[in-house]
């Protein structure tokens, strides 16, 4: 089948999960018991972890920038889990990308080991840049709150005529405007916001859709995530957590099928703990109503390493972004985005739109 070309924007804790994950499943034997250990699919239309290269990366951390990227997706502020440090020598230098709103200016006050280092060097051109690696696609790691930096790359990518997967909760995928655009060129594009494999987000949704599927009345829920990583570290700026809580919370409130205000439902970060890393611990509570109107209580909570828990995800999504590249079709990839991501342009049931995916994944669905 060939391989997958890939760039990333933002070489962080995510994506030196996905990176190690890459090359974890590439030196497994396929006769190996942990070969779909991780793994939604291991076979996906014919490709498989290991098919996947990368060809580009950007960031704009002085620690990076410059570096070849088997050293750059260890170098601070990262901090999750070297669960695979054979990386080889790609030969990629991660280059300067443009700074915009891509970072918190209270990420600098913070010590070494996890406050924000800027490069100084001039930003490359990125749609050059990515003609010139031939990539396939972008995957988009920046911040939370990267609003004019994602759409940049989004750009960037039209210019270029690269598929995009976003990854971040900037509403690309989600918006009429950017679809038609993507649309016209001929682009597939998966997004907005990546779910983790097993995270907060799709528990709290297949929870929320139990006690619907029951009939038990919901009449509050909050979700509270802690960590110690820079995203984490990131979203104490609270004004760049707007399109986060929309995402997360309508990903929820989207398996609700009666009327909850704004005030019954809370998703979001709670804070920063700098000795967690990279684990990040949700706490879950819903309250609901079920016979004879008598109440009923849930509490859950959950303890992930972070970045690993969504690179399986997005080596799928990966997967299925080239399918549509293979098989000509551009545009938004609705049922794959329906599926990996928690702000599509459609919400589905998690069931439904991976019945959805495996379809599109078999061709008997375009997209």
């Amino acid at each position: 089948m060939g391989k997958i070309r890939i760039a990333i924007a933002g070489v962080g804790n995510c994506a030196s999960s996905l990176i190690q994950g890459i090359e974890y499943y590439k030196s497994l034997r396929e006769d190996s018991p942990d070969i779909s250990i991780g793994l939604m699919h291991h076979d996906l239309g014919g490709y498989m972890p290991g098919d996947i290269e990368v060809v580009a990366a950007f960031d704009i951390d002085a620690r990076k920038v410059n570096k070849p990227l088997k050293e750059a997706v260890f170098a601070g502020p990262n901090c999750t889990k070297a669960f695979y440090s054979q990386i080889p020598d790609y030969p990629v230098k991660v280059r300067m990308g443009e700074i915009l709103d891509g970072i918190s200016s209270h990420m600098a006050d913070y010590p070494d080991g996890k406050r924000f280092i800027a490069a100084d060097e001039k930003p490359c051109d990125a749609v050059k840049a990515l003609k010139e690696s031939g990539a396939d696609m972008l995957i988009n790691y920046l911040p939370v709150g990267s609003e004019q930096a994602a759409k940049y790359y989004a750009d960037a990518c039209l210019e270029a005529g690269v598929a995009f997967i976003n990854c971040v909760p900037v509403f690309i995928a989600s918006e009429d405007s950017w679809i038609r655009r993507f649309e016209e060129k001929g682009i597939p594009i998966i997004g907005d916001d990546i779910k983790s494999q097993v995270g907060a987000t799709i528990i709290h949704r297949m929870l929320t859709k139990l006690f619907m599927d029951r009939g038990v009345k919901i009449d509050h829920t909050y979700q509270l995530n802690v960590g110690g990583n820079t995203d984490f570290l990131n979203m104490l700026n609270r004004n760049r957590l707007k399109s986060k809580k929309i995402s997360k919370t309508e990903a929820v409130q989207s398996q609700v099928t009666h009327g909850m205000t704004d005030d019954d439902i809370h998703i979001g970060p709670s804070d920063y703990v700098p000795w967690m890393d990279d684990n990040k611990v949700c706490f879950l509570r819903i309250e609901g109503r079920g016979f004879g109107n008598i109440p009923m209580h849930l509490e859950m909570r959950l303890s992930v390493e972070d970045s690993p828990n969504s690179a399986g995800v997005v080596i799928d999504a990966i997967r299925c972004c080239k399918i549509a590249k293979d098989r000509g079709v551009g545009g938004a990839l609705l049922s794959p985005s329906s599926y990996f991501m928690k702000h599509p342009r459609t919400q589905f049931s998690d069931e439904e739109a991976r019945e959805m995916t495996e379809e599109f994944i078999a061709n008997k669905r375009e997209r």
